[in-house]
């Protein structure tokens, strides 16, 4: 036997052997033989252990890769097994993706650095360089033969089955035979792409990528030169622009790093090209200050919640790479290799920060239940605007919060408190018809002389729709005007009286449309909108249509549509 051959058995059977003991996992899971929590440590060690496998086995052999992936494997498991110091079981770790993202992360971005150890020492930009990506093409490559090895024997089966027989539709129905095959076929991908390396380099698709920087220079340049004109307010509207921002940020890093390529002979010639990657150098740092200035006024206003304790921690990645790369470029001289050793610094300190995000050192539950219960506790939050639905999901952090809150519930005078944790919206105490005509004072109207019906549908709404409205409705997003607006009209002439459209500007870009009538039995009833055309109405368009409509009532209008037949038994097509 060939090593090539030899080394296409030993990837296939190590990826048969992981499908095996993942699905033994499984089963050992749901027949209760080990905890749940056991249990996900016991899967991430695997899926660690057999990837790494995969994933070093070409470059380096299978008996060096082996050790190297089992420290590895190791490693991940012991983060993970910490996290149950802060969620109760693993569906509390799986409620959010982040924390997922950090397992990964620290399971996948070491692997180069092992591969480059063994060939050319770790602190080798050109083999880490060319390693990474490699992992990256071979992963992808041996990822998408899986995929048509699955189609095919689907293929096969429906053409058996026109003859009766169902031998491989048995088969497959069995997930151990899924999880073995599929992981077989990954690790014979992982081999034969390896072999494959000079006909599947990842420079063509490099070089392709280079392209993108002048593009992407050129967006950002726009951004920041028109951002003193259109204002600042749309970096308070939440996380969407900063993550957009920071989205933009990790594309330039990813360019200029592309661009720089492993050496000075390998990196782009284009003067254009050069010149670019110095521009997204020195705008990086000023994009990712603006995304770190989105997320802490977005903190300021609302406490923490893990979501922006993880955006706030990839700002000042973005931030340091941003600095490093400007620096680079300010110094002049062989500002290329000073960038890519700071990607090696950078990388090591990505993986330093989510390995810290799964250990007590940096647990976003406990600093964002710990934020939320301060704010509380100062008056910063309403009662109304607990989100408690939120702290429940914060696994052992947020139930302590919630423990604070129930305890705190049970003193004299909080009574509304006690409301609130029991689900009851509004609080206890409040004249419901009395809230009704406080959000009547808030929400404007068109026409304004609709004011009845306005009035009759928030007395028809549910306790839950009116406390939503009227937070919507005193909410401030930097328009200067009221964050809703009711418009009616007689938008279902089968019905009797008028009905509305009801605009509630949850954020910055953002406006959402429902349309509003009574039902039979006298209770409200919600609908969505769209256009006559079928579309869907968001972003910038609903925000303009909203801002139109609150200065003149529009028009009301017949629908461009007939129909076969008569009353609701009619046929009709839709836009």
């Amino acid at each position: 036997m060939t090593g090539q051959i030899a080394m296409r058995v030993q990837l296939s059977l190590a990826g048969a052997l992981g499908g095996a003991l993942i699905w033994a996992a499984i089963k050992a899971a749901e027949r209760d033989w080990i905890g749940q929590y056991a249990s996900l440590v016991l899967f991430g060690l695997l899926a660690t252990l057999f990837g790494a496998i995969l994933g070093m086995a070409g470059p380096l052999g299978l008996a060096k890769a082996l050790p190297r992936a089992a420290g590895l494997a190791l490693s991940v498991a012991a983060l993970l097994a910490l996290t149950a110091l802060r969620y109760g079981d693993p569906e509390d770790f799986f409620a959010g993706p982040i924390p997922a993202l950090a397992a990964f992360t620290v399971a996948t971005m070491p692997v180069p650095f092992l591969i480059a150890a063994e060939k050319s020492g770790w602190r080798a930009y050109p083999s880490l360089f060319l390693e990474a990506w490699s992992v990256v093409l071979r992963f992808a490559a041996a990822g998408a033969f899986t995929g048509l090895v699955w189609l095919v024997i689907y293929l096969s089966d429906e053409v058996l089955r026109i003859v009766g027989i169902d031998v491989i539709r048995q088969l497959v129905g069995r997930d151990l035979v899924v999880l073995v095959l599929s992981g077989a076929v990954m690790g014979l991908g992982m081999a034969v792409i390896h072999d494959l390396t000079e006909l599947l380099s990842p420079y063509v698709v490099l070089r392709l990528f280079r392209l993108f920087l002048p593009v992407v220079l050129a967006v950002m340049a726009v951004f920041l030169v028109a951002l003193p004109f259109r204002g600042l307010d749309g970096l308070a509207g939440g996380l969407s622009p900063a993550l957009l921002l920071l989205t933009m940020v990790a594309g330039g890093i990813a360019l200029v790093s592309i661009a720089v390529d492993q050496t000075d002979a390998e990196a782009t010639q284009s003067p254009l090209l050069r010149r670019c990657a110095q521009g997204m150098a020195l705008v990086l740092p000023l994009v990712a200050g603006l995304a770190l200035w989105a997320i802490w006024l977005r903190v300021a206003d609302n406490g923490w919640s893990p979501d922006r304790v993880f955006v706030m921690v990839v700002a000042v990645v973005g931030i340091a790479y941003g600095l490093i790369y400007a620096a680079a470029v300010l110094r002049g001289g062989a500002w290329m290799e000073r960038i890519r050793q700071g990607n090696i610094l950078m990388s090591l300190a990505v993986v330093v920060l989510a390995a810290l995000w799964l250990t007590p050192l940096l647990n976003a539950e406990r600093i964002s239940a710990e934020s939320q219960l301060a704010r509380f506790e100062a008056g910063k939050t309403p009662v109304a605007d607990l989100d408690i639905l939120a702290l429940q999901s914060w696994g052992k952090p947020g139930a302590a919060a919630m423990a604070a809150l129930e305890a705190l519930a049970r003193e004299p005078g909080q009574e509304a408190l006690a409301a609130r944790l029991t689900g009851g919206l509004p609080a206890a105490g409040v004249d419901r018809a009395a809230l009704a005509a406080r959000l009547a004072q808030v929400m404007p109207v068109q026409p304004a002389t609709a004011t009845g019906t306005r009035e009759m549908l928030l007395t028809a709404a549910e306790d839950y729709m009116l406390d939503d409205w009227q937070r919507v409705c005193e909410g401030d997003v930097g328009s200067g005007r009221a964050g809703c607006l009711m418009v009616v009209a007689d938008l279902l002439p089968a019905l009797p009286g008028e009905e509305a459209m009801l605009f509630l500007r949850r954020g910055v870009d953002y406006v959402e449309i429902s349309g509003l009538y009574l039902g039979v039995d006298g209770r409200i009833v919600m609908r969505s909108a769209a256009r006559a055309d079928g579309g869907f109405v968001g972003g910038p368009e609903a925000v303009a249509l909203m801002r139109q409509y609150q200065d003149t009532p529009p028009p009301l209008t017949a629908a461009n549509l007939n129909q076969l037949g008569t009353g609701e038994q009619g046929l009709f097509i839709l836009p």
